[in-house]
């Protein structure tokens, strides 16, 4: 298979599939969209980071309900340290942030698409 061959089926696979910024990307774009930031705190090698990343991430309906409401931010603890002081027991943990870099909420764990919605439907 050739190199564009390949970009061209990985772009077809991703598409639907939620679009992670850095945590950097994610302040820049709040100031116009004044959407909370959602991270996403995963490690590589996550059992339940990669089972959420392809039950609920990859969905397309999901990630553009999570897209419409948040900002989401992707930070693997393997190469990236967390922003504002935060710290995790366990990943994936969520923390959902809003323009004066507060913490709305925290959630732990790995969740399927309707109890992450319901997790996360009021949180503004």
């Amino acid at each position: 298979m050739t190199k564009i061959s390949v970009l061209l089926l990985l772009a077809v696979i991703s598409l639907g599939a939620t679009e992670w910024k850095s945590y950097e990307a994610g302040v820049a774009q709040q100031k116009s969209s004044h959407k909370p930031i959602m991270i996403d705190v995963v490690r590589t090698n996550c059992h339940y980071c990669i089972n959420m990343e392809k039950a609920v991430f990859e969905d397309k309906e999901m990630s553009a309900w999570i897209e419409k409401r948040f900002i989401p931010v992707k930070i693997n603890l393997d190469n990236e340290t967390l922003p504002l002081g935060l710290n995790v027991s366990f990943t994936p943990t969520f923390y959902f942030v809003d323009e004066k870099h507060t913490i709305l909420k925290k959630i732990p764990g790995s969740w399927n698409i309707e109890d992450f919605k319901d997790l996360t439907r009021n949180i503004k």
